[in-house]
C-alpha cells in the first residue's frame, strides 16, 4: 500500500463494492468476513469532529488508519501541569482540533494554527460539541519544552509556533482546564478535494459579498451550492465582515457541518470510487496523535450527525489591543463556566454557558 495515493488494495476494493451493493464480499483472503451495508459518516468530519468516519469495513478502515500521518502530541507535555479528568467525565472524550491553511494566499509563515477547536464527545456519545477558540485570544503560554520560548502572555496560536503541538496542548489545557485526550491536525487547504469528492456542498450564505482573492468570486445571500474551490474560498473570507475573524470561524463551521451532512446522506454508498476518492482526499489533509485509533473513534461516533452536532465559540468580551497587537479578550467568567461544564460532561450546562 502506498503512503499517499491509492488507499486500499484490490481485496479492500471488493469489500467496498460489496458494501455499496448490499451484498457479501467474495470469500477468501482478508475479505472473508461478511459485511452488511452501513451508513458512511465522513472521515474528515471525524477528523474535524464535525462527525464521524469511515467505510463500513475494518479492512478499509485499517487501510485508512495506516495512511494517516502520526504526530507526537503529548510526550513533551509535563504531566504535573495537566488537568485531571473529573470522575463523572471519565468516559467523555475531548479532542483538540488544530487547523492551518498552508495554501491560503494570506499565509506567509505557515507556522501558526489558524483554527483551534476543543471537541467534546459526551460519555453517552449522543452528539458532539465543538468549541472554537479564536486564534488571537490573549492567554498565558507556558514555557516550551526547549526552554527558549513561552512563559509569557501572547495570542494563543503563538504556542504552535513556539513549541509545536505539545505546547499548544499545554496552552489549551491551561486556558480551559480541560484535559485533552487526542489531537487532530488538518490542513484546510485540503477541503477543496474533499468537497469535490462529495460532489459539492450547500451553504447558507449570510450576506452578499465578493471574495478578496482571485478570481474574486461573488457570493450571494441564500443557499449556494459550492464546489471545492468555492467552499475553500468562502471559508477564508473575513475582511468583508464587521466581526472579522469571528465571521471566518462561522464560515469554517458551516463548511464542516455541510461536509458531514453531505457525507452522511448515504449517496456515496452507490459509488466505491467516490468513497475512495473522499477518504483519500481526507487522509491527505490529516495528521493525528500516536494514540488515536480511527477505527475506535469511528465506532464511538457512529451516531453523530449534523442534527446533534453543536458549534460554539469561547465567550469573549470582544477585541482590544495589547501594545501594538490586536487581540481577542476572553470573557474569563463565562469561559470558565463553559469549560467547567465540559470538564464535568454536562451537555445542558455547556449549551447554557454558551447562551444556547
Amino acid at each position: 500500500m502506498e503512503r499517499r495515493g491509492k488507499l486500499v488494495d484490490d481485496d479492500a476494493t471488493q469489500v467496498i463494492e460489496a458494501v455499496a451493493a448490499d451484498s457479501p464480499p467474495p470469500a477468501g483472503g482478508r475479505a472473508r468476513i461478511r459485511w452488511r451495508r452501513v451508513l458512511i459518516i465522513s472521515l474528515v468530519a471525524l477528523v474535524l469532529i464535525a462527525g464521524g468516519t469511515t467505510a463500513a469495513t475494518a479492512l478499509y478502515v485499517g487501510s485508512v488508519e495506516r495512511s494517516i500521518e502520526k504526530v507526537d502530541a503529548f510526550t513533551e507535555v509535563p504531566e504535573e501541569s495537566r488537568p485531571a479528568k473529573e470522575p463523572v467525565a471519565v468516559d467523555a472524550l475531548n479532542l483538540l482540533l488544530l487547523g492551518s491553511d498552508s495554501r491560503d494566499p494570506e499565509n506567509t509563515t505557515g507556522s501558526r494554527s489558524d483554527t483551534i477547536i476543543v471537541a467534546h464527545l459526551p460519555a453517552d456519545r449522543s452528539g458532539a460539541q465543538l468549541i472554537s477558540i479564536p486564534r488571537d485570544t490573549w492567554v498565558h503560554v507556558p514555557r516550551s519544552a526547549d526552554g527558549r520560548n513561552g512563559d509569557t502572555d501572547a495570542k494563543i496560536n503563538a504556542a504552535y509556533a513556539w513549541g509545536g503541538v505539545p505546547l499548544m496542548v499545554q496552552t489549551v489545557e491551561s486556558f480551559t482546564g480541560v484535559r485533552i485526550d487526542h489531537v487532530v491536525l488538518v490542513d484546510f487547504g485540503g477541503f477543496q478535494q474533499i468537497v469535490d469528492a462529495l460532489g459539492g456542498i450547500d451553504i447558507d450564505v449570510e450576506q452578499d459579498f465578493t471574495s478578496i482573492h482571485e478570481p474574486f468570486r461573488r457570493f450571494t445571500a441564500g443557499t449556494m451550492h459550492m464546489d471545492g474551490a468555492t467552499a475553500l474560498d468562502y471559508a477564508r473570507q473575513r475582511y468583508q465582515f464587521p466581526d472579522g475573524d469571528f465571521a471566518r470561524i462561522r464560515h469554517q463551521q458551516q463548511v464542516i457541518k455541510a461536509i458531514l451532512d453531505r457525507a452522511a446522506s448515504g449517496g456515496m454508498l452507490s459509488s466505491p470510487a467516490a468513497i475512495n476518492d473522499f477518504v483519500q482526499a481526507t487522509a491527505d489533509s490529516v495528521s493525528v496523535d500516536q494514540t488515536l485509533s480511527i477505527l475506535d473513534l469511528a465506532t464511538q461516533m457512529r451516531n453523530v450527525r449534523g442534527g446533534n452536532l453543536t458549534f460554539l465559540t469561547t465567550p469573549t468580551t470582544g477585541t482590544g489591543r495589547v501594545g501594538d497587537q490586536s487581540v481577542v479578550l476572553a470573557d474569563d467568567a463565562a469561559a470558565q463556566s463553559l469549560y467547567d461544564a465540559v470538564r464535568t460532561d454536562s451537555v445542558p450546562d455547556i449549551l447554557a454557558a454558551a447562551g444556547r
